[in-house]
């Protein structure tokens, strides 16, 4: 099923845009596509330096940005972000969950060599610590300043390893991998997606999941084949919805992809 959502044709200006996990891989694009389209970005990482880094990039290209200490996993680190952004911006239009892990194998390519049988707790905690209960706490923080702008977006940076439909799916390409780890915290970041847009349908806030395609970074590992703006695409279009938009699906650029 191919749809055709509508997208703000508008620019970004005067818009505050926080990305996590934006000091490398597709969260460093989605970035300056963003400081491009005139938002100002709020770089958050774990690494001030790197994120700082990419402040200074994106500043020599003309944007606006800042950066942020942010362990998205760090409760400390969380609150200290809402009084930043409070303080600083007074609001929030938009928030990209980027930041994730992969522990399961070494990168998006590698089959997980342990399978879900016996698949390590300590994998399995640490996994969901930045994949799903980190975007949860954190959007929940957030919420009272997206409230205060007039066209909040939420992004969840999802996967298409956790679409239920192609883990079962033996045809699908991400069948055999079997990462129960990163594979079922992403499921579980698809869920949250669909029951809090789902309360907050009819304001608004747009939330939804996305699929970046398979990118070539350190976590999708060299033999990806989509190259890193490709991949920030669809954050990008799905954090720039109009109106008219969808709230509480699943996509990857156009595509509704299947829980």
């Amino acid at each position: 099923m191919v749809d055709h959502p509508e997208t703000s044709s508008t620019s970004l200006s005067d818009k505050v845009a926080l990305v996590t996990g934006a000091a490398r891989g597709i969260g460093v694009e989605i970035s300056r596509e963003l400081a491009k389209l005139g938002a100002h970005v709020i770089v958050a990482a774990r690494d001030l330096v790197k994120a700082e880094q990419v402040v200074s990039d994106l500043r020599d290209r003309g944007g606006l940005a800042s950066a942020l200490k942010l362990d998205v996993t760090n409760e400390a680190d969380r609150n200290a972000a809402y009084h930043s952004i409070e303080a600083a911006h007074g609001k929030l239009d938009i928030l990209i969950n980027n930041a994730g892990i992969l522990l399961d194998s070494p990168d998006g390519g590698t089959p997980a060599p342990r399978q879900p049988s016996v698949a390590l707790p300590e994998v399995l905690r640490d996994t969901f610590e930045v994949n799903f209960f980190a975007p949860i706490f954190l959007t929940q923080l957030l919420l009272p300043l997206l409230t205060r702008s007039d066209a909040p977006r939420v992004v969840n940076v999802s996967s298409i390893r956790g679409s239920l439909a192609h883990l079962s799916d033996p045809t699908s390409p991400v069948y055999p991998v079997r990462a129960l780890g990163y594979d079922t915290s992403k499921a579980a970041l698809n869920a949250f997606t669909i029951l809090i847009a789902e309360e907050l349908r009819g304001t608004p806030i747009k939330i939804n999941a996305i699929h970046p395609g398979w990118v070539r970074t350190e976590m999708g590992g060299e033999d990806a084949p989509v190259g890193l703006e490709e991949g920030a695409r669809t954050a990008v279009k799905y954090a720039t919805l109009g109106e008219d938009g969808p709230t509480g699906s699943f996509f990857f650029l156009d595509e509704r992809l299947p829980w």
